[in-house]
């Protein structure tokens, strides 16, 4: 039986990941940091079955700025495969919290390496660490590739650069099987509730209830590449699989604006909206509704905040994933439109309750 430690176990990814994992058999290891209220809802499943999960399942209390919890939890699982998708992950907020950012999302990654480094693992223990398509920033070529220059612009992607590089480092230097995953924008319905388009198919619902008045949005012309996160933690993964440790963009090469994602999940619940100003005074209004929903003719229903904007900007990202769908034998088996519709099946059951 494989073992398998999985930093950011209770996030989005991380509840994935151990699906996939527990499903082909391995024991899995998950570090939550302790907090004062219990954030393990999206992994509480294998708690509640514990007659399947009780020998195959284990939460380990830790942080990526202790390395010294680090190397013991290591030492003692002994892992087949280190899986670090824990981060300080919101990219607006890294603007906020710079310092903890670079300490948990740069130097927290050097710590797990050093850690595997110095127990002697480097010939046993797969390293796979999750990038992030922010490294293109102001991108410098369309799509993007894992030859594409990075121009990081903000904090959270400054810090993911060094990940990037230590982890391309300690590969080179001490002969280690650790990759890079640059994986593009992914979401479900269990993506963070302050994440652009969660927040878009929560507020939706909400709305259809009557429980919200508006969405407060930011830059409506940001453009990203979508994929849903069940297909990216497959990538994960097939990356660690490999005969040869290598990074791979993980992508859908499909872009779409914020204002078309909010187009696309309104128009799921037959709601057509029209969209007036521009910038800051940029707004959506109700134009047409099958009366199934609280939603009325005319009601302004978008609103753009400057507090949304990012101090510096990420434009447009569109991945080419060429190389892992050649390499890899993966290819995403959702389109948007299908994860837009999970996510907003899923908020509306939520809100109906």
């Amino acid at each position: 039986m494989k073992k398998a430690f999985i930093t950011g176990i209770t996030g989005q990814d991380g509840m994935y990941l151990a699906d996939l994992l527990l499903s082909k058999g391995y024991e899995v290891h998950g570090l939550r940091r302790r907090t004062s209220l219990l954030n393990t809802q999206r992994i509480d499943k294998y708690f509640a079955d514990s007659a399947t999960y009780s020998h195959k399942f284990y939460l380990h209390y830790g942080d990526l700025t202790d390395s010294s919890n680090l190397t013991r939890l290591i030492q003692e699982i002994q892992p087949d495969e280190i899986y670090n998708l824990a981060a300080m992950s919101h990219v607006h907020i890294s603007f906020s919290m710079p310092e903890y950012t670079a300490n948990c999302d740069g130097i927290g990654t050097l710590r797990i390496l050093e850690a595997v480094r110095l127990l002697g693992l480097t010939k046993t223990t797969k390293i796979y660490q999750a990038s992030t398509s922010e490294l293109y920033g102001l991108v410098q070529e369309v799509p993007q590739t894992e030859k594409t220059p990075f121009y990081p612009r903000s904090p959270y992607a400054v810090a993911k650069m060094y990940a990037y590089w230590i982890t391309v480092n300690y590969r080179e230097a001490y002969n280690m099987f650790a990759c890079n995953g640059i994986l593009f924008n992914h979401e479900s319905p269990y993506r963070g509730e302050n994440f652009v388009t969660r927040k878009i198919t929560r507020e939706v619902a909400r709305m259809a209830y009557n429980l919200a008045d508006c969405l407060h949005l930011g830059n409506l012309n940001s453009k990203r590449d979508w994929g849903h996160a069940k297909d990216y933690v497959d990538a994960m993964w097939r990356i660690l699989q490999q005969d040869k440790p290598e990074d791979y963009v993980i992508s859908t090469g499909v872009t779409t604006s914020i204002r078309d994602f909010v187009i696309k999940t309104f128009a799921l619940l037959d709601v057509e909206l029209a969209f007036e100003g521009t910038h800051e005074n940029e707004t959506a209004v109700v134009v047409k509704n099958n009366g199934k929903y609280a939603f009325k003719a005319g009601q302004v229903v978008v609103k753009v905040h400057p507090k949304f904007y990012r101090p510096t900007e990420v434009d447009l990202l569109i991945g080419d994933s060429s190389k892992a769908r050649q390499k890899l034998g993966w290819q995403p088996k959702y389109n948007l439109d299908a994860l837009i519709k999970e996510m907003i099946d899923a908020d509306l059951k939520l809100f109906n309750k």
